[in-house]
């Protein structure tokens, strides 16, 4: 496995390869839920092409008091999974070889991002899609995948592929999940051993609904109203937000229907977990 750590590099491996490259944009601190979009990634690439992964905390998805600083950086065990799970290129460039001191252009979505997550962390997103159509300026990728336990977030990157003529193929990887329903997230290891064991309530909040919707319940306020009451009952859950959106243009639905997507943020502590589910 080469490891890139300067934006000149791959440049050059991208010129004289003409293999097939399938890319997994991460922030590290990887575990089993990027293993399994490596797998994809490398079914994807077949045989014959190569599975390229950059790592790249990056400051511009990080909002005013958020946490840039003690995201965790596990620079030892992400060479260690990325040479398991046959990875050909690593991508780790520092901050200064991605931005410059002066820079002065962003890439903004102006339609996607503005509900759900977008709506709670203004900028966000922004930042998501200036370093994603960097990586993909930098790396020229055939694919690249992304989890759908960022929903929004998937989303956002198609828009971003066919608004801006990427000719990039984005492949969707289901969400990991912990044996008891959580979903794998870089951010769990902030939780406390109590924050932990309660943090399961959002998956758990998530399926009861989608239960009563498919028992025929089709009002949002009364599918929300069910979400919020289950993780209201985790005493440390602090709510950021229940949506109950469509799944392409991610606009809340007054009814839910065959394209609905069921969503949440939850708090536990200073450490904030996503999830979603497709209620068809």
């Amino acid at each position: 496995m080469e490891v890139i750590g300067t934006t000149a590099d791959p440049l050059a491996f991208v010129r004289r390869s003409a293999k097939y490259r399938v890319l997994v944009p991460t922030m590290g601190a990887l575990h089993q839920g990027h293993a399994t979009l490596l797998r994809m990634a490398r079914d994807a690439a077949g045989g014959a092409g190569e599975v390229w992964v950059s790592i790249f905390v990056n400051p511009l998805q990080f909002g005013p008091g958020a946490d840039y600083e003690r995201y965790p950086r596990a620079q030892n065990a992400d060479e260690e999974l990325c040479r398991g799970a046959g990875v050909d290129i690593l991508f780790r460039p520092h901050v200064a070889e991605m931005y410059h001191d002066d820079r002065s252009i962003v890439v903004e979505e102006n339609s996607l991002s503005r509900t759900l997550c977008g709506r709670s962390r203004p900028g966000h997103f922004a930042g998501v899609c200036t370093v994603v159509t960097k990586l993909f300026h930098l790396l020229a990728p055939n694919a690249a995948v992304f989890g759908e336990k960022d929903f929004q977030q998937l989303a956002i990157i198609r828009r971003l592929v066919r608004d801006l003529d990427f000719d990039i193929e984005i492949i969707a990887a289901p969400t990991l999940r912990e044996p008891d329903g959580l979903a794998c997230s870089s951010r769990n290891i902030y939780l406390t051993a109590e924050e932990r064991e309660q943090a399961t309530v959002i998956r758990a909040a998530l399926s009861e609904a989608a239960q009563l919707a498919a028992a025929g319940e089709a009002s949002t306020a009364k599918l929300l109203e069910c979400t919020r009451r289950r993780i209201e009952s985790a005493p440390l859950a602090r709510i950021d937000y229940i949506d109950l959106v469509h799944c392409e243009t991610l606009q809340s639905q007054t009814e839910a229907d065959a394209n609905s997507l069921l969503a949440a943020a939850v708090f536990f502590g200073r450490t904030r977990l996503i999830d979603n589910l497709r209620l068809a």
